[in-house]
């Protein structure tokens, strides 16, 4: 009798969904992100060498335009072997702009062999966003030039990065360029 129960509690521990062993795995890769552990976050990555660069890159990024987390929510398994966590912030970015919108940032995790394969990103970036990138690269390309290398494929320097695209956003705010704020904001009826 011992033996059957045994056989049937490991028949169970065996059968468990791996989803939440990866959502746990997608909660701390969050969590080093946000704490902006370089180390750690490379060191989970350590099976999505791909990744590396751009989440390298993003992290830095991120904290040196003093990403904020507003919300976040629990992260979500999307499929046997994929988890979205979606996490909102406030940014230097939208602040240079004068700009009350707080970005959602989406990373799409990936799972192969117990650990992290890939990891993607995507936000939901207002086009007032790429129009001061857009802005910059005509109007000012020396601000971005040097400490841009690399944009979001392993630069060197994604702090300096974003501290000069800050400066840039705030200097398309005070242009004659920049639209009235109804031209971007999301309407009430999107929310």
């Amino acid at each position: 009798m011992g033996l059957a129960t045994s056989c049937a509690d490991l028949t169970s521990v065996e059968s468990q969904p791996p989803e939440a062993d990866h959502l746990s795995v997608a909660e701390t890769f969050i969590d080093r992100f946000y704490a902006f552990d370089s180390a750690a976050l490379t060191t989970m990555l350590g099976g999505a060498t791909d990744s590396i660069p751009s989440i390298g890159f993003y992290q830095g990024w991120a904290e040196g335009g003093h990403y904020q987390v507003v919300q976040r929510l629990p992260c979500e398994a999307t499929g046997p072997e994929a988890v979205s966590c979606a996490i909102t912030v406030q940014d230097d970015l939208m602040l240079a702009l004068g700009i009350d919108f707080n970005v959602t940032d989406t990373f799409e995790l990936s799972f192969a062999d117990g650990g992290i394969a890939s990891v993607e990103t995507s936000s939901n970036d207002l086009q007032v966003f790429w129009d001061a990138r857009e802005w910059i690269n005509e109007e000012h390309p020396e601000l971005l030039r040097v400490p841009c290398r690399g944009l979001f494929d392993g630069g060197p320097t994604p702090g300096a990065c974003i501290r000069a695209m800050v400066e840039g956003f705030a200097k398309f705010a005070a242009s004659d360029d920049f639209p009235e704020a109804s031209a971007f904001l999301p309407s009430a009826s999107h929310d």
